[in-house]
C-alpha cells in the first residue's frame, strides 16, 4: 500500500500541482485527498476532456499536469493522445494516473474489466507512452524518475494503479439535493408500471446492478433487460437505436455522470428514436458508485437541454408523492419522451452485479 498524502507530497516535490480527470473507484482515496485539501482539480466529463484540460494547462503554464481516470476509460483518452500530445505530434508533457480494473494480478473482476485489464499495458506500449505500476512506499522512487523523464523528453507517461493501492482518506462531500427519492423505489415502480412490450437498457454502475438484483429477487416477469456494464456514456445511442428497429418500447434508464460523458449522443438519440422511446434521467449529482465526486448536474437546466435537443415531452419527479402519477402519465406519453428523476445519493447495500451476459442478450432479443 501507498500513503496517498506521500504520494502527493512526492508529486508536489515535482512541481505538479493541477488535476484533472474522471473519478474512479479505484482512484477514490487519491479524489478524497484532491477534494479534501481542495487542491486545484478539475473533473471531467470523460477522460479525453481530460487530456484536453491537461494540454490546455500546459500551454498555458508550461507545467505537467496529473490526468486521472480508470482503464476503462483510455479508450475515450487516446484520440488527444495521440493526434494533439503524442511526442511525434506536439510533443506535451503531462502525468497520466490510471486506476488498473482487471490487472493480471486481481484478476477476479467483472468481465469487461478482466478484458480491459488484460491488454491496458500492451495499449499503453503501443502508443508509446513510458509506463510504470506502483504498489508500495518505496515506488515512490519511480514516481520521481517518470515525471523526469516525462519533462526531459515532452511526452505523457502513465502510472497503473491496482485496488487498495492508495491508503484511506475520509471525505465526506456535501450535496444541495435533498431528495427523499432512492433509486431502488423508483425502479421497482417503473417494474410494476411497465408493460410485456417494454425494453429497458440501464447504464453502468449502481443503476443497472439495482434493476437486475429487484428484478431477480422480486421475480419481476414485465419487460426485459439488457444492463450496459460497460461503455458508459452510451447507455442513450443504444437504447434509442433499438427503438428505431424494434416495435418494443424501448426505455432507457440512464443516470447524471453517463448523461453528461457523452452529452452530443442524447442528441442524436432524440432525431433517431421512435416515440417509443423514453429516455429517464436519475439525478443525483454524482459518481455515487466510485466514491460520490459530484458531476455538478445540478448547475444545469436540464429541461432546457431536452427542449433543445428536441424531446417531444420533458417531465420531472422530485417528490415520491408525484412519483406513480408523473411516471405512469411518462410512460403513456408519445415520444421521443424525457424524464428527469431527483434522486438521493445512496443505494441498497450488497449489491450483486449481472452474471452470464451471453444469456442476458439471449434473452432480451428473444
Amino acid at each position: 500500500m501507498i500513503n496517498t498524502k506521500k504520494f502527493f507530497v512526492e508529486l508536489k516535490k515535482n512541481k505538479i500541482d493541477f488535476f484533472s480527470g474522471v473519478p474512479d473507484s479505484i482512484l477514490k482515496n487519491f479524489s478524497n485527498y484532491l477534494d479534501k485539501f481542495k487542491k486545484k482539480n478539475i473533473i471531467a466529463v470523460n477522460e479525453g476532456n481530460a487530456v484536453g484540460i491537461g494540454i490546455g494547462y500546459f500551454l498555458s503554464t508550461k507545467k505537467i499536469p496529473c490526468i486521472y481516470f480508470q482503464n476503462s476509460g483510455l479508450g475515450n483518452s487516446i484520440n488527444p493522445l495521440i493526434s494533439i500530445a503524442h511526442r511525434k505530434v506536439y510533443s506535451i508533457p503531462m502525468l497520466l494516473i490510471i486506476g488498473w480494473r482487471g490487472s493480471p494480478k486481481v484478476n477476479n473482476d467483472e468481465p469487461q474489466h478482466n478484458l480491459k485489464g488484460k491488454i491496458t499495458e500492451s495499449i499503453l506500449k503501443l502508443l508509446n507512452i513510458k509506463t510504470i505500476i506502483i504498489r508500495k512506499n518505496k515506488d515512490l522512487s519511480k514516481i520521481k524518475k517518470l515525471i523526469q523523464f516525462s519533462k526531459k523528453t515532452n511526452q505523457p507517461v502513465a502510472c497503473l494503479v491496482e485496488k487498495n493501492t492508495f491508503s484511506k482518506i475520509n471525505f465526506k462531500r456535501i450535496f444541495k439535493n435533498k431528495s427523499q427519492i432512492q433509486r431502488s423505489d423508483f425502479i421497482e415502480l417503473l417494474l410494476n408500471l411497465i408493460n410485456y412490450k417494454s425494453k429497458i437498457i440501464s447504464t453502468t454502475g449502481y443503476t443497472s446492478r439495482e434493476l437486475y438484483q429487484i428484478r431477480k429477487i422480486k421475480k419481476y416477469k414485465k419487460g426485459k433487460d439488457f444492463y450496459m456494464v460497460g461503455g458508459m456514456g452510451h447507455t442513450a445511442i443504444v437504447s434509442s437505436s433499438f427503438s428505431k428497429f424494434s416495435n418494443y418500447n424501448s426505455i432507457c434508464l440512464d443516470g447524471d455522470g453517463s448523461f453528461l460523458m457523452h452529452l452530443g449522443s442524447i442528441f442524436t438519440s432524440s432525431h433517431i428514436a421512435s416515440k417509443k422511446f423514453k429516455y429517464i434521467l436519475l439525478n443525483n449529482g454524482s459518481h455515487e458508485s466510485v466514491g460520490g465526486q459530484k458531476t455538478f448536474s445540478e448547475n444545469l437546466n436540464i429541461k432546457q437541454i431536452s427542449k433543445a435537443f428536441k424531446f417531444k415531452n420533458y417531465f420531472i419527479i422530485k417528490s415520491k408523492k408525484d412519483m406513480n402519477r408523473k411516471l405512469k402519465l411518462f410512460l403513456k406519453s408519445h415520444g421521443p419522451s424525457f424524464l428527469e428523476v431527483i434522486i438521493k445519493n445512496q443505494s441498497l447495500k450488497n449489491l450483486t452485479r449481472p452474471k452470464n451476459l451471453i444469456d442476458i442478450k439471449k434473452e432480451f432479443i428473444k
